[in-house]
């Protein structure tokens, strides 16, 4: 052997005895351990001379040996050369720990398997985060669903009970204000109108707590009333190529809603164009302003609005961005998947 080509062999050997962050060691054919790095002694937490000669079974949990995993992974590696797996793995104390796994079959020159090459991570610490932001999410889903049942019934509550009661009133009123010497009217009149003024109102507030045209007319009408409401001069671009849904519906409004507000309160902007479309089996909108922008668009940083855009979008299994535009303005993105699809 070259002398150059012995003192790459020695370097690439010390290199992986000594990487910490993967347990890198080797079987022979019969799935047992031949060598054992830095990284395999601190994962697993065996020394080299108690675990070298030991079938690397050892690592697995009992259920996973009793159902043959480990000697399947062997056939399945030298039968399409590699198989990567993630799963439980067990240290030498017998914790558990979340591993991904390589296991790589090495054949020599004469195509004889020599034995396999084995590479493992420690995912636990991943595997926790990605949990806890699933549970997070999910319990996101929850209290959202919650607050629009509880906002549906305060809306039919209002709807049904007040301003049934409210108009009945103005009814009254409108036939007293006929019998009434002319003296009188002018009070009656006043009354009425301020009935009719409540009762307007009312029906405003019911419409922003629950908007009742997506269950009757869908989403595209449900925005327009809501633009024409707020006086917000706005464009509505619609190219989806079906309704969404009654949830996602409710997610795409409330989106929107908090999106335009944000635009009414602080953006100083003369127009806003709101775009609707079908992307990836899912819905694409867009709310884009030609007003200052926002000093800071880090949803992180303690605004709340834009904290409920993102959390609402990914609760529902999208994604929600707020970027400043070059030309001046700012654009809220968000997608939802399209569950029927």
């Amino acid at each position: 052997m070259h002398p150059d080509a012995s003192r790459d062999n020695d370097l690439f050997r010390l290199l992986v005895q000594g990487v910490r962050d993967y347990a890198i060691f080797a079987l022979d054919p019969g799935g047992h351990i031949v060598s054992w790095n830095a990284g395999a002694a601190r994962i697993k937490g065996y020394a080299a001379e108690e675990i070298i000669g030991r079938h690397f079974s050892v690592f697995y949990p009992p259920e996973d040996v009793r159902s043959g995993k480990p000697e399947w992974e062997l056939r399945t590696a030298r039968a399409e050369g590699a198989i990567e797996d993630e799963g439980w793995r067990v240290r030498s104390d017998g914790t558990r720990f979340w591993a991904n796994v390589i296991i790589t079959a090495l054949y020599d020159d004469s195509g004889e398997l020599r034995g396999f090459g084995k590479v493992t991570r420690d995912m636990t610490e991943r595997r926790r985060a990605e949990q806890q932001l699933t549970d997070r999410r999910r319990l996101l889903a929850h209290l959202v669903e919650a607050q629009e049942r509880e906002r549906q019934r305060i809306a039919w509550d209002v709807h049904d009970d007040t301003i049934q009661a409210m108009v009945a009133v103005d009814m009254r009123l409108q036939l007293l204000a006929g019998k009434l010497p002319a003296e009188h009217r002018a009070t009656v009149d006043q009354l009425d109108a301020a009935v009719r003024a409540s009762i307007s109102r009312l029906r405003n507030l019911v419409f922003r707590v629950r908007p009742p045209g997506i269950e009757r007319h869908g989403l595209r009408d449900s925005l327009a009333a809501y633009l024409a409401d707020t006086s917000t001069a706005a464009q509505i671009r619609y190219s989806l190529e079906r309704e969404p849904g009654a949830d996602a519906a409710i997610t795409i409004f409330r989106i929107c809603q908090e999106a335009l507000t944000n635009v009414r309160k602080h953006a100083r902007a003369s127009s806003v164009l709101l775009d609707l479309s079908t992307v990836d089996h899912g819905f694409l909108v867009r709310v884009a302003d030609d007003g200052v922008g926002l000093p800071d668009l880090d949803p992180d940083a303690g605004h709340f609005g834009l904290i409920e855009m993102r959390e609402r979008a990914e609760s529902a299994g999208g994604w929600c961005t707020v970027l400043g535009q070059e030309s001046g303005g700012t654009v809220v993105e968000f997608w939802l998947p399209d569950v029927r699809s």
